[in-house]
């Protein structure tokens, strides 16, 4: 005699998750990231709101679930957006979940807490709108989970060490570290000129004025308080460009690439600084094609690396260095 199919018994068997890619033609109430919808089945006598039905039977915290309901990443059976507040109904919900996945980078080094990852240049380390579809977050979400995230960030072309934290103690930690910048980090850049002696910079940096690039930083006597010290590695005579290290004291936005072209000594490849606006602008739309930046800004890429990495942490020391190369 067959037993009778409960609702719990349905429950049970639906509860593995529905995994599928939302692919950049196939839109899915406008997001082509890679997400999962999980499913999650209504009881028949719940009245609980939106929110709450999220934290008690979708199992998430409640920073968690308040971001997506924001963000519009929970819906009901029938693919409608469900606002906070509502009262849950149907037989089920679905929400949409972040699920990062591999291009095959893994971390240079790694302990319980955290890991390091030598990001290439081209990679951004976080998405910037729903359209983005691979950045290094999906490589910390695949390899170490929901729990891991970045500790700080670095820009899309520039290439070298990223930290990443593993769960919450470390995040706050680490975080906290950068923040009161009790650590030293080094960069490698390629500039042009000769840098003949090693150079301190501490013009100040602000919004550029009267740009039409958003993005764009520059130096001024009322700009926030910055510092670079720069020490010149090698002169390359036949190009007439110089390997400097960059040592930032400060983390403005764009620092190293601002005091650099301040100073008469633009980094090798900036689609930004030190050329016609024109150009930055046809890069920030991604229009500008590689042979056309080749030529205005010396090379296909930015020439800018972090190199290397030292901090202490739970009374051990870690000096860590970059194993790419420019």
């Amino acid at each position: 005699m067959c037993k009778k199919v409960t609702y719990f018994t349905k429950k049970l068997l639906n509860m593995q998750l529905e995994t599928f890619w939302l692919q950049c033609k196939k839109l899915f109430m406008g997001i082509v990231m890679p997400f999962i919808l999980k499913k999650i089945f209504i009881p028949k006598e719940s009245n609980k709101k939106i929110q709450q039905f999220l934290i008690d039977d979708a199992k998430l915290n409640i920073s968690n679930s308040q971001k997506l309901l924001a963000k519009g990443r929970v819906f009901d059976e029938n693919h409608k957006v469900l606002q906070n507040g509502q009262k849950v109904k149907g037989e089920f919900i679905q929400v949409a979940l972040f699920e990062g996945h591999t291009r095959g980078l893994k971390p240079i080094f790694e302990t319980e807490d955290f890991a390091v990852f030598d990001k290439p240049s081209g990679i951004m380390v976080h998405p910037t709108s729903r359209n983005t579809e691979y950045t290094l977050l999906d490589e910390i979400r695949y390899h170490f989970g929901e729990s891991a995230n970045l500790a700080h960030r670095i820009d899309q072309e520039t290439s070298g060490l990223v930290l990443i934290t593993k769960h919450k103690y470390s995040d706050i930690i680490l975080k906290e570290m950068f923040e009161n910048k009790q650590y030293d980090k080094n960069y490698l850049a390629v500039v042009e000129g000769k840098v003949e002696d090693s150079i301190t910079i501490n013009s100040g940096i602000k919004k550029a004025t009267n740009s039409k690039i958003g993005v764009k930083m520059e130096t001024s006597e009322d700009g926030k308080d910055s510092l670079t010290f720069i020490r010149p590695l090698k002169y390359f005579k036949d190009t007439n460009q110089t390997l400097v290290e960059a040592v930032p004291q400060t983390g403005r936005q764009h620092q190293i690439r601002v005091h650099l072209e301040s100073i008469g000594h633009r980094i090798v490849g900036d689609p930004i600084y030190g050329i016609d606006e024109d150009i930055a602008d046809l890069y920030l739309l991604k229009k500008l094609q590689n042979d056309v930046r080749v030529e205005t800004t010396g090379n296909k890429r930015l020439l800018l690396h972090a190199n290397y990495l030292s901090f202490q942490y739970k009374n051990i020391n870690y000096k860590i260095y970059s194993k790419l190369s420019l």
